[in-house]
C-alpha cells in the first residue's frame, strides 16, 4: 500500500487532533506547537475510546475520558490506566496534502 491523502494541511488546527479514517484504520493527526505534524493510532489502549477528541500538550495526546497520555513519537502511554501503546505512522507532507500509508507503522523507540 502507498501512502494517501488523510487532510490538508491548512485544515489542522496547532495543538488540536483531528480523527481520520483510511482503509479502515482510525488515525488521530496532530498538528503539534512546533509545526510538526504526527499520527497515531486514534483508539485508546485503555477504554476504546477516540484520542482526537483528547487534549494535545507538546508532543503527547491525553484521552479525555481517563487522562492517559501518549506520546506522538513513540505510541508509548506516558501515564496510567493506560499501558499499551497505539500505532504510529509515517507522515509525509506534500504541498497541502497530509499523506500516511495506514498499513504501516513506525517502530518505537
Amino acid at each position: 500500500m502507498t501512502a494517501q491523502r488523510a487532510c490538508a494541511l491548512s485544515d489542522l488546527v496547532q495543538d488540536e487532533a483531528r480523527r481520520v479514517e483510511l482503509d479502515g484504520v482510525a488515525i488521530a493527526v496532530v498538528l503539534d506547537s512546533n509545526g510538526e505534524v504526527h499520527a497515531i493510532g486514534d483508539t485508546c489502549t485503555h477504554g476504546d475510546i477516540s484520542l482526537a477528541d483528547g487534549f494535545v500538550d507538546g508532543e503527547t495526546l491525553e484521552c479525555w475520558a481517563h487522562g492517559s497520555a501518549f506520546s506522538l513519537r513513540t505510541g508509548k502511554p506516558l501515564n496510567l490506566p493506560a499501558y499499551e501503546p497505539v500505532p504510529v505512522f509515517a507522515v509525509t507532507i506534500d504541498g497541502d496534502d497530509v499523506l500516511i500509508d495506514p498499513a504501516v507503522t513506525l517502530e518505537a523507540n
